[in-house]
């Protein structure tokens, strides 16, 4: 058959019930819409953790309280929380270690912060000046926290965005009013540049002050954290963490690195974990998704099945005046691909749309690639040469004069 012919005998076949066609590739369209959809929405969670956790900083190395984890190791009781780390460290670490751009001792907890009456439950960290170098931290207005206000214990306040709308209202201005942190008063005197995401500690909901006026009023000692140090490359960071470690542990005079009072973790790590997680979670709805795909394929068959038995004189007269097997099956496969196309490119469109809704209401951040549009495509045609094979062999199998016979 030629291949006008074929495409002929194509439409008007599909076009003899449209309805039952149409409902057919309805459920090719849910399918590749849902498969679109729920990858975009995997994906898109996927770059925005990746983008949250560069936010943190940059070649960033973290290092925290508790014994380290790793094969063959455990925790002791009590000693996964134990307080280790102190301002001594981080002076070592910055005096001591290279390639090291700057080096920020913090302490840290969550209290209640009230404001011209209005409170909120939020992370009040202790800093030094270098934290906005390690964290990447912009000022939006006024200033940040400097070596002179640890110096002089001053009690003052720099908050993050969210901070300042939940206290203030949105936008407001707040530099040199106050706001009580357990139950003492702080001067504000910087707003930080909005960073965006959530989780990961977000850092537009939180609050800054002095390290030594921290360890002075909430801790009542001089121990830290964390210590986060940024590394002067990309490249270096992973000596950079070793070097650490390794001065940590002679500080701390533990010989066995499994018995650490502290652990060390830098952003490729935190990264790769994060990435594992998402790419997880995306396979994982993108095989939800894909469930509706087979009961499509499914339909598909039975869609074609049934034509087959209701076509079953035409194709005994085909044969009769010289049609052969491959003529009918290629026309009934042709038929189910066709099917699947219309359906993969309606349901394209939809899954696109869906993911661009999805953002466009801020529900959550999606991405559509081009891999996941091939790959819906593919499958869908996969499906159609999937289950359109059995009915087009079938058919091409029947015999002339039985189908003739046939009412």
């Amino acid at each position: 058959m030629k291949s006008f012919d074929i495409f002929e005998e194509t439409k008007s076949a599909l076009s003899a019930n449209k309805a039952r066609s149409s409902l057919t590739i309805l459920g090719i369209v849910i399918g590749i819409g849902s498969v679109i959809t729920m990858l975009s929405i995997g994906q898109g969670a996927q770059s925005s953790i990746q983008s949250s956790i560069q936010s943190i900083g940059s070649n960033m190395i973290t290092v925290s309280n508790g014994a380290q984890r790793g094969p063959g190791t455990f925790v002791s009781t009590g000693r996964g929380s134990a307080k280790s780390l102190t301002l001594a460290d981080a002076q070592a670490i910055a005096d001591q270690v290279n390639n090291i751009k700057a080096v920020s001792p913090e302490v840290s907890g969550r209290y209640q912060v009230t404001a011209k009456g209005q409170n909120t439950n939020t992370q009040v960290t202790g800093v030094a000046s270098d934290y906005a170098v390690v964290r990447n931290i912009e000022i939006d207005s006024g200033n940040f926290i400097t070596d002179q206000n640890n110096q002089n214990l001053a009690k003052v306040a720099v908050l993050g965005p969210s901070t300042r709308d939940d206290l203030f209202g949105e936008g407001a201005d707040v530099i040199g009013q106050t706001v009580r942190i357990n139950k003492m008063e702080f001067k504000i005197i910087g707003v930080t540049e909005s960073k965006g995401g959530s989780g990961f500690g977000s850092q537009d909901d939180a609050i800054y002050i002095p390290l030594n006026t921290a360890t002075r009023y909430f801790t009542g000692d001089d121990y830290l954290s964390n210590i986060s140090v940024s590394a002067q490359d990309a490249d270096s960071t992973s000596v950079v963490q070793q070097d650490i470690t390794n001065l940590l542990l002679d500080r701390h005079h533990i010989s066995d690195p499994t018995l650490a009072d502290f652990n060390t973790m830098n952003q490729a790590d935190i990264a790769n974990a994060a990435s594992s997680v998402a790419s997880t979670f995306t396979i994982l709805l993108g095989a939800v998704a894909g469930i509706s795909l087979v009961v499509g394929g499914i339909g598909i068959m039975n869609m074609m099945l049934t034509t087959v038995t209701e076509r079953t004189r035409e194709i005994g007269l085909r044969k009769a005046i010289g049609a052969k097997r491959k003529d009918i099956s290629s026309q009934f496969l042709i038929e189910a691909v066709a099917l699947t196309f219309i359906g993969g490119l309606l349901g394209i469109i939809i899954g696109f749309s869906a993911s661009w809704g999805i953002t466009l209401l801020g529900l959550i951040q999606t991405t559509v690639s081009l891999s996941s549009i091939l790959l819906a495509f593919g499958v869908s045609a996969a499906i159609g040469i999937i289950f359109g094979y059995y009915p087009a062999t079938r058919a091409a199998k029947l015999n002339p004069i039985e189908a003739l016979r046939y009412e």
